[in-house]
């Protein structure tokens, strides 16, 4: 999933054109009012899972507004990203680290009696959730920081943000790991060229607490 490039990248200086500065701020920005947003109303009597689909829903609206749209995925190398490797990487790496998390255990056990009892709807939310995720955070964010810092913006970025986003659900103590893990899927993005194998390796790894 690609993002539109902007239309003037650098000024008659050479320097990066306010619109490109301003973008990933922009986007970061939203990012963390979202988070917030989403911290707010699990307090209210709303559904866990109303509050989820809700921030996955505001998630793939900031992306499109940044400019990814659902069309790219006719493309020849969109096409290319969906290739069946990608496909495997996605899966292998989201078992590995399901794999990490239950023999070092380097976080508490989720507590599972906040879990909805039909598997299947926590399922599809959770699948929401961790591709929403991943279409803004290393689909738009990434190509904007790309755009105007290269990739080593691009990938530190995304993977700070990453670890940010999930403090206020599980504490500082999971930066660490987080960190670690938003790295793999920064990783997963430049290997595969796409968000298709990371958001399946967020989605394996996420539906595997159902159980841990």
């Amino acid at each position: 999933m690609t993002v539109a490039r902007p239309t003037a990248r650098r000024d008659v200086s050479g320097s990066p054109s306010l619109r490109l500065v301003l973008r990933p701020i922009l986007l970061v920005a939203a990012l963390f009012v979202a988070v917030a947003l989403r911290v707010d109303m699990d307090h209210l009597t709303l559904p866990a899972m109303s509050v989820d689909v809700l921030f996955a829903a505001a998630l793939m609206a900031l992306a499109v507004r940044a400019g990814w749209r659902p069309s790219g995925l006719a493309r020849p190398g969109w096409r290319a990203r969906l290739r069946p490797s990608s496909v495997a990487l996605g899966i292998g790496s989201g078992l590995v680290l399901v794999l990490i998390a239950e023999v070092f255990r380097p976080y508490p056990a989720l507590d599972l009696v906040t879990h909805p009892q039909w598997f299947p709807a926590w399922a599809g939310v959770t699948v929401l959730v961790a591709t929403g995720e991943e279409v803004f955070l290393r689909g738009a964010l990434f190509d904007a920081c790309r755009d105007l810092g290269g990739l080593p913006l691009a990938i530190g970025a995304t993977t700070v943000a990453f670890a940010l986003i999930h403090v206020p659900f599980y504490g500082w103590h999971v930066v660490p790991l987080d960190l670690g893990v938003g790295l793999l899927f920064a990783g997963l993005r430049l290997v595969s060229g796409g968000v298709a194998a990371p958001a399946i390796a967020h989605t394996v790894a996420d539906l595997a607490t159902w159980w841990m």
